[in-house]
Order: structure tokens, then sequence, then C-alpha cells
């Protein structure tokens, strides 16, 4: 099905929650979306704090999440939203090119990155994209991203906790191997690399396995 027709959602709009802590900004995003048959705008929020209480209520489709706001960042609230339902697709808005946010981001789970400077009808499109399930990343920057994961240069937050046996696992478990081929590739016990498994999930804060699988598809987008 076409997504750009919304047939991916059963016909059904995408229904779209917003973050930004510019009233200004988020009334220029609504009327943007609303104008748009097969999208609705659910909700929105100017905090982080706020964004984190209505999101999970809402049965919210995609997050358009501000990457720097008064009481947090949109990166923190996406990492949490995607925590508790990794079905919900997030793409950060930001007015900075900042390379370690758009690391810290696709380590958070983001499907997207844009500058606010994005025009009108790319972002409509890149919302239709997200939520069919495909990436507004460049495969260009998850190399770069990998590669980051290997050398542990990533932001002091993210990877500095991590061993440089982790970094590798973490590294297998972003080009899709399973613990039995990432052991046999490092030549450890299968047993092993789960505790390895579970010491890196540990220390990036997430929780469970499912996770560890949304964390790799950022990591390595098709």
């Amino acid at each position: 099905m076409d997504p750009v027709t919304g047939g991916e959602q059963g016909g059904h709009p995408i229904r779209v929650f917003l973050l930004d802590d510019h009233e200004v900004v988020r009334r220029g995003l609504r009327e943007l979306l609303e104008a748009e048959p097969d999208i609705e705008v659910v909700g929105e929020a100017e905090s982080a704090a706020s964004a984190l209480r209505r999101i999970p209520a809402l049965r919210v489709q995609v997050a358009v999440l501000d990457a720097r706001l008064g009481d947090g960042s949109g990166i923190e609230v996406c990492r949490a939203v995607r925590s508790r339902d990794a079905s919900i697709q997030v793409i950060i808005l930001t007015s900075y090119d900042d390379d370690d946010a758009l690391f810290a981001a696709i380590m958070a789970g983001a499907a997207g990155y844009v500058l606010k400077q994005i025009h009108g009808t790319d972002l409509v499109e890149g919302i239709r994209r997200v939520a069919a399930g495909q990436s507004l990343l460049d495969p260009a920057v998850t190399t770069r991203v990998l590669q980051r994961v290997r050398d542990g240069t990533g932001p002091p937050d993210e990877l500095a906790g991590l061993t440089e046996q982790e970094r590798n696992i973490l590294a297998c478990i972003a080009e899709g191997m399973t613990n039995r081929q990432i052991g046999q590739h490092l030549f450890l016990a299968e047993k092993t690399v789960k505790n390895y498994v579970s010491s890196l999930l540990a220390k990036l804060g997430l929780e469970r396995r499912t996770q560890a699988a949304v964390l790799a598809t950022r990591l390595l987008h098709d």
C-alpha cells in the first residue's frame, strides 16, 4: 500500500503528537498537518513532563518532538516513550545540525532527525513514511553511528560506561546478529554473550530484549 494515501494505517488517519516549547511553532505545525486528510493531531505539549504524561494515553503513532526544551529534551522523551511502547515512531525536530544530538537521537530510537528549516511538504511526507515503518535517516549517517559505537566515541552519557567488548557486542546487535552468531563472531560462549547483552542494556537504560531489537533497528537502517 502507498503510505502517501494513509493506506498503511488501514484507512485511519495517522495519529500525531506535537512537542515544542514555542506555542507559535506548535500552532504552525498543527495547521500544516491538519490540512492533510490522512493525518490527525491528537495532542500537543510544551514540556517534556507534559508529553510523557500525555503520549501513552493517546494511542500516538508518530510523535514530532523538539530536540531542546526548557525541562529536558525531545531525545529523552523519545527514549522514555519508546521504552514503554516501541510502536510509537519519533521524529526529532531541531534548529541545530548537531552530530552528537543526532547520535543520541538514533540511540534513543528516533526514526528521523530533521532541521526545522524543512519544507512543510517534506515534513508531512516524512510523517507518512515513519508511520509506514520507514526511516528518514540517511544510511551514511547510521554507518557513522555504527563506527562511533565500535570506537566508543559517542556522547559520554550514551557509551562511556560500556567496555570495549560491550561496544563490540552492541555493534553486532546493530548488524542483526543473534547471541549465538555474536558468540561465533567474537569467540565467546552464548551464555557469556547473554550476560554482556544484559549488562550493556542496563548501562544504556534499557530493560528488555525487545528494546535491544529496537536499538539495533535504529542503528542499522535498510
